[in-house]
């Protein structure tokens, strides 16, 4: 009998701790839901929330979607989250519009969420912690701009509907271009989709419209607004035998995307700081968990990159960040 109480003890204790998220008693658990995992970004993104998950002892419970169109696995990962009754919640929102409600419905639960990376529709959450995407977009229209002498004909790649950080890139990326009424916007209106595949088809039918009879393109510049439109693009590119003789200007900083930089295949990205995004947002929801101060918006920085800056101190932090100091134990 007492053997049989004993046991009822372990199990109640193992049923605790998965309602509570896995943590040790006394400890927080803080669901970090990315948009996707498989891009460098979300790996940086990852390194930096359990960065501050060891600096503050707290558990980081990641988990998101394998595909970054996948509203719905988002939306059920956000719901388990809140069944398991998780301290708080650090979310990367796909959708501007269907995340709302399952947020709407954790903050109900007193589970508070911190959006990182994209923006939310409503204001039903604590604190947004972001690049200024549309900063971001001007300063790589700006560049293109001058690497074009502000002249010349150019194509716009875009992301994926719903995407308001992306969105907001390629806006502030198009005022850039109305600044400079020397270019022509060729193509403006065309997206890439969630992966390096959909964007190298799309970028493929969009530049076989501008090939010379001699095989040659007859466009300038190019501008993508993330990681895997600019991989693709990239790939189109290069198979094509036009890498390095049209200016080409990308986002976000991937070893393959830094690595063609280098070589010239592409004049310059526009880089975020996806560790400190990551970072700033475990630490913004522990604060708030503590009863602390949290600014509403902060933001996390952008710059432009080109090969003369690489070697420079604080650029090679950013393309180069020491990711397995913090992911190599939980890969």
């Amino acid at each position: 009998m007492k053997r049989s109480w004993i046991l009822i003890a372990i199990v109640s204790a193992i049923v605790a701790a998965a309602c509570s998220g896995g943590s040790a008693p006394g400890r927080l658990s803080i669901a970090v839901i990315p948009k996707g995992t498989s891009h460098a970004f979300w790996q940086s993104i990852h390194a930096g929330a359990r960065k501050a998950g060891s600096e503050l002892n707290v558990d980081i419970a990641w988990r998101g979607p394998l595909r970054e169109d996948d509203r719905d696995a988002q939306v059920a990962e956000i719901e388990n989250a809140v069944g398991r009754g998780v301290s708080g919640i650090v979310l990367a929102p796909l959708d501007d519009a269907a995340m709302v409600a399952p947020v709407s419905a954790a903050m109900r639960q007193r589970i508070p969420v911190v959006i990182i990376d994209s923006g939310l529709k409503g204001d039903d959450y604590v604190s947004f912690v972001a690049t200024d995407n549309e900063a971001g977009g001007r300063l790589g229209g700006e560049k293109l701009a001058a690497l074009l002498g502000g002249r010349g004909r150019v194509i716009l790649l875009r992301y994926a509907e719903g995407s308001d950080s992306t969105t907001k890139r390629e806006e502030g990326f198009l005022s850039a271009m109305r600044a400079n009424p020397g270019i022509e916007i060729v193509s403006s209106n065309q997206y890439a989709g969630a992966d390096v595949e959909g964007a190298y088809k799309k970028g493929e039918a969009i530049l076989s419209q501008h090939k010379r009879a001699d095989g040659s393109l007859a466009i300038d510049g190019i501008f993508c607004a993330n990681e895997s439109s600019t991989f693709g693009m990239l790939r189109v590119l290069q198979d094509n035998g036009w890498a390095g003789k049209v200016k080409f200007v990308g986002f976000d900083a991937s070893d393959n995307l830094v690595k063609s930089l280098g070589q010239g295949l592409i004049d310059a990205l526009v880089v975020q700081d996806p560790m400190n995004m990551g970072y700033l947002g475990v630490k913004t929801i522990v604060a708030q968990i503590k009863g602390e101060r949290v600014e509403r918006r902060i933001d996390t920085g952008v710059r432009v990159v080109s090969r003369a800056d690489m070697e420079t101190p604080e650029v090679k932090e950013l393309l180069k960040p020491d990711l397995d100091r913090w992911l190599k134990n939980n890969r």
